[in-house]
Parts: structure tokens; sequence; C-alpha cells
């Protein structure tokens, strides 16, 4: 695949990202809500072309490890299905309880579905195979 200078098609950069606390805060309090048994997933409208997405794992999500590695998977599917992910919108997806042994093919289980569901989303691409994103 031949990518332009400039574009990287599976990245996350910073213009996609909610960033401060009253950026979340709005999105929770303004948005839809989404439950899955271990996410709870929050979308509002912005209009525009841009897309946002934000990543939370409080503390009752387990320990420091537990939650950063429940963030990383997120930020790996949010790269692998954008189209789930509208322009114009934004997203928070907030890690109730992190799955045992989470592997990236379980989130995407879980999420991909629930999102197409409830708010639909373009593309048909495969959760894949069980892929960690550790570096081990």
């Amino acid at each position: 695949m031949t990518v332009s200078p400039g574009e990287r098609p599976r990245s996350f950069p910073a213009s996609e990202r909610l960033r401060t606390d009253l950026e979340f805060r709005e999105v929770v309090r303004k948005g839809a809500r989404l439950h899955t048994t271990h996410y709870t997933v929050y979308r509002d409208s912005l209009g525009g072309a841009k897309r946002q997405v934000g990543i939370s794992a409080g503390k009752r999500a387990g320990g420091a490890v537990a939650r950063n590695r429940a963030k990383r998977l997120l930020r790996e599917f949010y790269r692998m299905h954008k189209g789930v992910f509208p322009r114009g919108t934004r997203t928070v997806i907030v890690v109730r309880k992190p799955p045992e042994g989470a592997v990236l093919s379980s989130v995407c289980a879980e999420l991909l579905p629930s999102l197409r569901r409830r708010w639909g989303g373009e593309g048909d691409s495969p959760c894949g195979p069980d892929i960690s994103s550790s570096a081990s």
C-alpha cells in the first residue's frame, strides 16, 4: 500500500483526541450512551468534518497495568475501525472493568457489533486474530 507523505491511515493524531476534562465531561453529559459488559460509550454530534475520540480508564478499572493495557487496546481498535466513528462526532469510551486476558479480537468482538447496532458505521473489516498489543 502506497501512502502519500503526511498521510497515515492507521494513526491517532492529536487533532482526533479529546484532551481536556471539559471536553470529556461535555460528551458524557450531552451524548447518547451505549453499555457493554466492560465498556460504556458516549457519543455526541458536533457537525463538521472532525471526529474526536477520548478513552478513559479510572481506578475502578484495575491497577495501572490493566488500565494502560485496556487503553492501548482501545486506541488500536479505533485505528483499525475508524469507520464506526463518523466524522462530526465526539466519542468517549470508558473502561468499566477490563476483560481478563484481553486481546484486540475480544475488544473488537464486544464493541464492534454494539457500535454498529446502535449507531451504524462503515466498512466490514474483521476483528482479526488474537493479537496482543504487548511487546512480549
